[in-house]
């Protein structure tokens, strides 16, 4: 399915695998992101694994990102990471990444795709409910705003 047409599509882009030193690039520059991960948490969680690391570009600006990888379970794969830069927001920029993500998924054998945010990020959960994801379950935190909201979604 091709997202709806935007009269804010103004960046031309293109999608194709990437690194996890791209990935860190992006990462620390979401304001989102109070610290991004150092690389070595990346290389922790996707060693020994599949995964999959996508990053969007405009021309040869690194400009968005969706990293994730297999849970223990064969079936389920988890999006773990993702982020597009302030400016390139409302560009459907994450819609594509997360399209891309889920055909990789599925073509790898995966039946379902899982990630998980936190209560303060609303954008993300709007976007994972729009996009056909349920939650599935509500991790509780000292502070509501980091609650963590676990969606899933069947391929």
């Amino acid at each position: 399915m091709d997202p709806p047409l935007s009269t804010n599509m103004t960046t031309p882009f293109t999608i194709r695998e990437g690194t996890i030193s791209e990935v860190i690039k992006i990462a620390q520059q979401i304001p989102e992101f109070h610290s991004s991960y150092p690389i070595e948490e990346y290389q922790r969680r996707l060693k020994d694994v599949r995964h999959l690391i996508l990053v969007a570009w405009d021309n040869q600006i690194p400009i968005g990102f969706k990293v994730g990888y297999q849970l223990l379970t064969n079936q389920v794969f988890y999006s773990w990471m993702g982020g597009v830069l302030p400016s390139y927001r409302q560009q459907q920029i994450a819609w594509h990444l997360a399209r891309r993500q889920e055909k990789w998924a599925k073509e790898q054998g995966f039946t379902h795709i899982r990630f998980k945010t936190r209560n303060y990020l609303k954008p993300m959960l709007i976007f994972g409910l729009k996009n056909g994801f349920n939650i599935v379950e509500v991790i509780p935190k000292d502070d509501i705003n980091d609650y963590r909201i676990v969606l899933e979604k069947l391929l």
